[in-house]
């Protein structure tokens, strides 16, 4: 299977101002043009992923008992495991199973005069017959915090705008979200649905998969395109924040998973770099902003600038589960925002 997304090298951005001039240059075209590409040079080694893969494997090897002890719809954070089938996107069933990891913090209960999003931040919960799992996974979400940073230094950088200029957005309480995730194979009525397409709410996913493939990503067209595995590299994708930021120049992209055939079990570990829940993201900027041609309107997914109300109309939307059991109040119309 040909590879159609762009593969950028990291490490150009060290190497003397030459290498650094067309590094910036070739990750301004891919965010642009395509909001998908492959990262290699990020400096995460082969035993650091070894070892995560391991872990991984073990938890989803537990038997069923000791995965649902730490099931979501016991988080009012929707922190924990989601059973195959629970998740939604675009009001249809995901067909895989995944644990839910953040930052670890003591929980969060809004006042009444507090937005309904600090929900999000709290607790983790973690299986205790699998007790290496909380090492791997913060450990995980320490190391590519600081990739995402870095990245997101240089993105800027090569739109033409101050590199440091959401660092105060980042500072303090960051929203970091890892999830684990296992795509078992077809759903026994057929349907294909690993994950339904879908833009991610923050600014910058970075993806670790195995070999399998299944992801796809939408093109001008409406096609969509496969993205097969390249070894060592981590898939980069830009969130419906950074298409806020800059009015639309750089664009969230639909993506998908296609579920593999028969009973093949497909891994996969997105982390989500984002911002403070709190954090309004002010338009930044930058050389190539007259060119921009405004944010997406879908009336159907309104993408707002304080990053908290984008990231809780998704949890809401895809775990009914958890909403109904912890946050009818959220549910109600125009609840977003407290």
């Amino acid at each position: 299977m040909s590879n159609k997304l762009p593969v950028l090298d990291l490490s150009a951005a060290s190497a003397g101002p030459e290498a650094r001039a067309r590094f910036r240059e070739e990750l301004h075209a891919a965010a642009r043009d395509v909001g998908f590409f492959h990262l290699t040079g990020h400096g995460v080694t082969e035993a650091e992923t070894a070892d995560l893969w391991r872990t991984m494997r073990a938890f989803f090897a537990l038997p069923e008992a000791d995965r649902l002890s730490i099931s979501n719809l016991n988080s009012p954070h929707f922190r924990g495991y989601t059973r195959i089938g629970d998740e939604r996107t675009g009001g249809s069933q995901d067909w895989r199973d995944q644990l839910d990891i953040g930052a670890e913090r003591d929980a969060r209960v809004p006042g009444a005069d507090e937005p309904g999003y600090w929900w999000l931040e709290g607790p983790n919960q973690w299986p205790a017959a699998l007790p290496e799992l909380r090492t791997a996974a913060l450990r995980w979400i320490d190391r590519l915090s600081g990739v995402a940073e870095r990245l997101l230094h240089e993105l800027l950088a090569a739109i033409g705008a101050p590199e440091d200029f959401y660092d105060k957005a980042f500072a303090d309480r960051p929203h970091l979200h890892l999830k684990l995730v296992r795509y078992p194979g077809s759903a026994p009525d057929g349907a294909g649905q690993g994950v339904g397409a879908h833009k991610d709410y923050g600014f910058l996913t970075l993806l670790l998969q195995d070999e399998v493939g299944g992801l796809q990503v939408e093109g001008a067209d409406g096609s969509f395109t496969d993205v097969p595995p390249v070894p060592g590299a981590f898939v980069i994708n830009l969130g419906e924040l950074l298409e806020v930021a800059t009015n639309g120049y750089l664009k969230a992209t639909n993506h998908r998973v296609v579920s593999p055939s028969g009973t093949r079990e497909r891994f996969s570990v997105p982390f989500f770099y984002n911002p403070r829940l709190d954090a309004r993201i002010e338009p930044v900027p930058f050389a190539h902003a007259d060119r921009a041609p405004g944010v997406t309107q879908d009336d159907r997914n309104p993408l707002f600038a304080e990053y908290g109300r984008n990231e809780i109309k998704g949890w809401l939307r895809a775990h009914p589960q958890v909403a109904a059991r912890h946050h009818a109040a959220l549910l109600t119309e125009g609840s977003l925002v407290g």
